[in-house]
């Protein structure tokens, strides 16, 4: 099953696509893609589908885990990073991939067993499952490998998360 993972967010999105047999991992391919704060909200967007657009063309995935959004201070970055987050989700709906969502918590517990995880914990397991070098950076890589292994371990019980 391949696997691509996403940590939405306007200026940075970040994904991972994971290929998962058995119990074991292989990394394909993971970055980020970057839109500049000076470019209109529309030309960022826009730049977020067609790159996603491509990778979903070249890895062809079988499914797509994008992390919810959680905020509590700035409504006004919650909305622009839920386009980012719609766009994302639009663009795998268009190539008919099933999507599932999990909140960072469920990512967690998916990645290191325990749902109030530091972020150090989940960046080095995230290293550890994939036998990378080193923690992908910027950590928006390394959150959205993180969705991809939370969906490897738990996305097969059902369709309980897929939206």
């Amino acid at each position: 099953m391949i696997i691509l993972g996403i940590d939405p967010g306007i200026a940075i999105l970040g994904y991972g696509i994971v290929e998962y047999n058995g119990n074991s991992f292989k990394t394909l391919d993971y970055g980020a893609i970057l839109t500049d704060a000076k470019d209109a909200t529309a030309l960022r967007l826009k730049k977020i589908y067609d790159e996603l657009e491509e990778i979903l063309c070249l890895y062809k995935p079988d499914a797509v885990a994008i992390e919810e959004l959680f905020f509590n201070k700035n409504a006004k970055t919650a909305i622009v990073v839920g386009q980012a987050r719609g766009v994302a989700i639009l663009a795998a709906a268009n190539k008919d991939i099933d999507i599932f969502e999990y909140t960072p918590l469920q990512v967690k517990q998916g990645v290191v067993g325990y749902g109030r995880a530091e972020k150090k914990q989940i960046q080095m397991m995230v290293k550890t499952f994939l036998n990378l070098k080193a923690i992908p950076k910027p950590d928006d890589v390394a959150d959205a490998l993180a969705v991809a292994i939370c969906h490897a371990h738990t996305g097969r019980m059902g369709n309980i998360f897929k939206l």
